[in-house]
């Protein structure tokens, strides 16, 4: 696994707004050899999360695997164990990545 891999991942239930269930999920973390943890963004092909600050739109490729117009939800970003990874998909783009990384960067920046 690398950062930018598109993972099939299996995320826990959720009683409220969290993603939950098999989808796919962006790698947003190097991965550490011998870590049990993995730093995840989920992936939605519901393009209303567009509305939501902190994500962006990719499209299907041959290289990410996707099928359909996605959102990465770069807000839900959360830890999740490696057991929960079923398989990878694919990888974003280099600029897909660099996006994702901005906005990481955006979201977690301190208020001025």
């Amino acid at each position: 696994m690398a950062r930018g891999d598109i993972l099939l991942v299996s995320l826990p239930s959720s009683d409220r707004r969290e993603q939950s269930g098999r989808r796919p999920a962006v790698a947003v973390q190097t991965d550490q050899a011998g870590e049990p943890m993995l730093m995840v963004a989920p992936v939605t092909s519901n393009l209303t999360a567009l509305r939501f600050a902190f994500s962006i739109r990719v499209e299907p490729s041959s290289e990410n695997g996707l099928t359909v117009p996605s959102v990465v939800m770069v807000f839900q970003m959360r830890a999740i164990d490696k057991a929960r990874i079923i398989r990878k998909i694919g990888r974003v783009s280099q600029a897909d990545l660099a996006r994702i990384d901005a906005e990481i960067w955006q979201m977690l920046k301190p208020l001025d």
